[in-house]
């Protein structure tokens, strides 16, 4: 069962990848596209393209957006 943040998230898809982009520019827009929508699926990107902690990746994301 999705959290509240992973349900904001599906909802505001265009509003959070831009952010995203603009926090972790390294990511393009083909690999978001993959992982569009999916909460799981964002953080493991991130979180495997800028070597960062999942946990702060989860707490960059809910304080961006």
């Amino acid at each position: 069962m999705a959290n509240a943040t992973e349900q904001k998230w599906a909802g505001r898809w265009e509003q959070l990848k831009g952010r995203v982009k603009e926090i972790w520019g390294s990511l393009t827009d083909d690999e978001l596209t993959r992982v569009e929508g999916d909460h799981d699926r964002l953080v493991g990107l991130i979180h495997e393209r800028s070597g960062e902690a999942q946990e702060k990746i989860v707490e960059r994301l809910r304080n961006c957006c």
